[in-house]
């Protein structure tokens, strides 16, 4: 697929806007980025939930529609916009898991998810909530996921336009969540080094993984920042760019690629760039992937199999977004507005696994 040449010339000097954001600012201004429940909107969320579970669907089945909401749909109206227009991070705060079984947190979950947007599959087996904890997978594996470790996953996007993460029980130590704009980041590199941020527009071989797509290659090659009327969108995975180069026909990184890639790693880590938090057992983590970069640091998990670090994901494809360069076909599929992301394959059938 060929991928459009350009010349930096042509682009912003600076971006600007809420989210080309600094971290530090941020980390100082919460009111920017949280949002603490209120008690009349936890009922609201219950009372969705527990009507919706009455009625015996599948969590996967849930719906805008079948989820309806009173007061708080006012203002996950307002999340939406804070994802497109805004910072595009926001948490909810305060939502009370500790009293909830799985199948009901999971409900509130995808409910709120629903207002939001329209959950995408997270893996081949076609999963719309993933499950984001230690199952003792080798982060050196070619073919595992990195989120199923308890490695550091290093700054990154998801095949999704927008990332929710629901934390159910938090770990022993570690396992903080870390954020970056790639707006920011752009515009340190234009600053300093232009010759490298170049380079970043260049179609660069993304491992798949081992969940190709019938007929695909099984690496993609998606520049990391793509710009497209008026946008700049990231597309990130730095272990996976590394794990690309085992295939043959991967596009071969220079020396110069590899430099502004190590720019790019050493800008999202800096602590000037970006902030951390730690997700409190119900709070609820919204990121746009299309121009903000997520992590999380290594953690010590619980001897016990009860307690361990658990959290819930969902992939979100959003109505009103903007539009996606047609290189982003080989991750998602479609890039139709409201209705691409996810992993695809020729078993795929979605539904919402609840352990």
């Amino acid at each position: 697929m060929t991928v459009p040449v350009i010349d930096l010339q042509e682009l912003p000097e600076k971006l600007t806007g809420p989210s080309a954001w600094i971290g530090r600012e941020m980390a100082q201004s919460p009111e920017k980025w949280l949002y603490r429940l209120s008690h009349e909107d936890i009922v609201d969320l219950e009372q969705a939930a527990e009507a919706f579970l009455d009625t015996g669907k599948d969590v996967g089945e849930i719906s805008k529609e079948a989820f309806p909401l009173g007061q708080f749909a006012e203002h996950l109206k307002e999340l939406r916009k804070t994802m497109l227009d805004g910072v595009g991070v926001e948490v909810l705060r305060g939502l009370p898991v500790e009293g909830y079984s799985q199948e009901f947190a999971a409900a509130v979950f995808c409910g709120i998810g629903a207002h939001v947007g329209s959950a995408r599959s997270q893996n081949a087996q076609g999963h719309i909530l993933g499950h984001v904890r230690d199952i003792g997978a080798d982060p050196n594996d070619p073919n595992s996921r990195i989120y199923q470790t308890s490695d550091r996953q290093t700054f990154h996007t998801d095949s999704a336009d927008v990332v929710g993460l629901l934390c159910l029980k938090k770990a022993k130590e570690g396992g903080r969540s870390l954020l970056v704009s790639a707006e920011t980041i752009y515009n340190r590199m234009r600053a300093e080094r232009p010759d490298l941020l170049e380079k970043l527009f260049d179609p660069i071989a993304t491992d798949r993984r081992g969940e190709v797509p019938e007929g695909e290659k099984p690496f993609m090659e998606i520049p990391v920042l793509n710009w497209k009327d008026g946008y700049l969108t990231v597309f990130y995975q730095r272990q996976y760019i590394d794990s690309a180069q085992r295939f043959d026909d991967a596009m071969r990184l220079t020396p110069k690629h590899v430099e502004a890639l190590d720019m790019f790693d050493a800008l999202a880590d800096d602590p000037e760039l970006n902030f951390s938090m730690d997700l409190e057992p119900g709070d609820m983590q919204f990121v746009y992937n299309h121009s903000q970069l997520h992590d999380r640091t290594g953690f010590l998990d619980w001897p016990e199999k009860s307690e361990r670090r658990h959290l819930l994901r969902l992939w979100l494809s959003l109505e009103g977004d903007r539009p996606l360069p047609a290189c982003f076909k080989q991750r998602y599929g479609s890039i139709e507005i409201g209705n691409r992301g996810g992993i695809v394959t020729k078993e795929t059938k979605l539904h919402a696994p609840l352990d």
